[in-house]
């Protein structure tokens, strides 16, 4: 069963992909932010057209474990993207996860220039890594 995390920010969307055997998380795309339910239609169609089972979305969360503002924006996308598909959704603490791709990035040695703009993609990479580890290791 192939898995596809989002990355849901304010201005962008970062979306990756598992592989069928839902062990290897790799980017698919960015989709730009236009409004909450746009949003949640592309990422349906999306899911749809790459058959995935399961939607995981980056939830933030504050020092008290509450989310915070990105946190409850993305619940309410999950919200509108349930109205939207029948593929089961599940939230997933995506704290740290930009920093986490940006580090990674530059431990691979990619270059400055290249690492320069957005890490949405590669965010939704380390949700989808984390979820996956986590759910085998469970």
């Amino acid at each position: 069963m192939r898995i596809l995390a989002v990355d849901h920010g304010e201005k962008r969307i970062g979306l990756a992909l598992s592989d069928p055997t839902a062990t290897i998380a790799s980017p698919l795309k960015v989709v730009q932010h236009v409004s909450r339910l746009v949003d949640a239609a592309q990422v349906a169609e999306i899911a749809m057209q790459n058959e995935v089972g399961l939607i995981v979305i980056g939830q933030s969360f504050d020092e008290d474990g509450n989310p915070n503002p990105a946190g409850r924006r993305a619940s309410r996308f999950a919200d509108e993207l349930r109205n939207q598909t029948t593929i089961a959704i599940e939230m997933w603490d995506e704290s740290f996860s930009t920093q986490t791709a940006r580090a990674a990035r530059i431990e691979l040695g990619v270059s400055r220039r290249k690492r320069a703009g957005h890490q949405d993609e590669f965010a939704a990479v380390v949700i989808l890594q984390s979820y996956l580890e986590a759910r085998r290791n469970a």
